[in-house]
């Protein structure tokens, strides 16, 4: 299913700034939220795809990202629409931006529900190499991480099983703490989150023996990216969730993926269009040739006119790279040199001086007669 714009899920514009964009989403989750609309499919999914819109607009790191390749930007990432992160994940990562307010009941989002302090992974980061043809294609990578992972004796709380948790003495399990305090206008109430056990209402009296409490250890995973065609050199993609795992339950990182070109032995790149150099005799270029070029997919033939000038560029529709947000290909330019030899013979030099004085070699100038080869005669010698 192709994804919406982000700007166009949001309602703002590329220029909006960062306050116009929280606004902008705080209104549509308003609109969706699932408390407001009970059982309705469509909101959730328009509320998930909000949500989405909003945490890739509002980190410059990944708007950018975004602004310069569209969603291949943004890598393999799911999405909330897809089953990337859960509700209960949305409300975590955005609800403070509700000031605690907006509709409760609703895992905790509400004024009336529990303010949880979420732990998140930290991102990581890798460089990927590809060649030219990888770049053409796509390709399907398998890359060895090494990471924090969920603890597999704890399944990431902490705790030494079940009974390893007890009731927080600081919030009496509620996760919150209220104050009082004495102002000018009177006595002022605060509900704020308990900083005893971050909102859990629960603490660990047993920890785990694996973790230590930590709810992640040290690990590997193998992760399968999929890269779009079209990629470029320094271009960042991103998969959701793929980066080191969080302390005790929370949201883990992301995985960055750097993109690498490999240099092609007789091709160059510039943006979607291949650039090669084709060098050619002068007799070769008088008469004209057939001869092949390599492109990405193998070498096809080109014919050479008889009378092409060196310089003059030849263009291959279509067999350059794709667009990486799918607008077309590029084109393969090939540029005409004219190769011109450092020594001759005796029998060559008398071949050359006859045709230097042919009117048929003279230069476009005319210039006393002298022919083409005035301009090369020095590095004849």
């Amino acid at each position: 299913m192709t994804k919406r714009d982000y700007y166009e899920v949001l309602g703002v514009s590329k220029n909006g700034s960062a306050d116009e964009i929280k606004k902008a989403f705080r209104k549509k989750a308003i609109q969706y939220h699932p408390d407001k609309n009970p059982g309705d499919k469509q909101s959730e999914e328009k509320f998930k795809e909000a949500a989405e819109a909003y945490e890739v607009l509002s980190s410059p790191e990944k708007k950018q990202r975004y602004d310069q390749f569209g969603h291949a930007g943004l890598g393999n990432q799911s999405g909330f629409g897809g089953g990337g992160r859960s509700m209960d994940d949305i409300f975590s990562m955005f609800g403070d931006i509700f000031g605690g307010g907006g509709f409760g009941g609703f895992g905790g989002f509400g004024s009336g529900g529990r303010s949880q302090r979420v732990n998140r992974g930290s991102n990581l980061r890798v460089k990927v190499s590809l060649d030219l043809s990888e770049i053409a294609h796509g390709a399907e990578k398998k890359l060895k991480v090494k990471k924090y992972i969920t603890c597999t004796t704890c399944h990431g709380s902490g705790a030494k099983g079940s009974s390893g948790f007890t009731t927080c003495s600081s919030c009496r399990g509620s996760g919150q703490v209220t104050r009082v305090s004495n102002t000018f206008l009177g006595q002022m109430q605060t509900t704020s989150t308990c900083p005893t056990c971050g909102g859990d209402g629960k603490i660990i009296s047993q920890k785990c023996d694996t973790c230590y409490g930590e709810g992640i250890i040290q690990g590997e995973e193998v992760i399968t990216v999929k890269i779009p065609p079209g990629v470029a050199e320094g271009m960042q993609l991103s998969l959701e969730g793929k980066g080191n795992g969080a302390r005790r339950g929370g949201i883990p990182g992301d995985l960055l993926i750097l993109i690498a070109e490999e240099e092609h032995p007789e091709l160059t790149r510039d943006e979607n269009d291949l650039i090669y150099n084709l060098y050619l005799s002068f007799p070769d270029i008088a008469l004209g040739v057939t001869t092949e070029i390599p492109t990405i997919d193998g070498k096809v033939k080109v014919k050479i006119e008889s009378g092409t000038q060196p310089e003059k560029i030849l263009r291959l529709r279509g067999k350059g790279l794709p667009d990486v947000n799918g607008y077309g290909k590029g084109d393969l330019l090939v540029k005409i040199h004219a190769w011109v030899p450092q020594k001759l013979t005796a029998e060559e030099r008398k071949t050359l001086e006859k045709l230097q004085i042919s009117p048929n070699f003279a230069s476009p100038q005319g210039q006393d007669g002298k022919g083409f080869f005035d301009k090369v005669k020095d590095m004849f010698e």
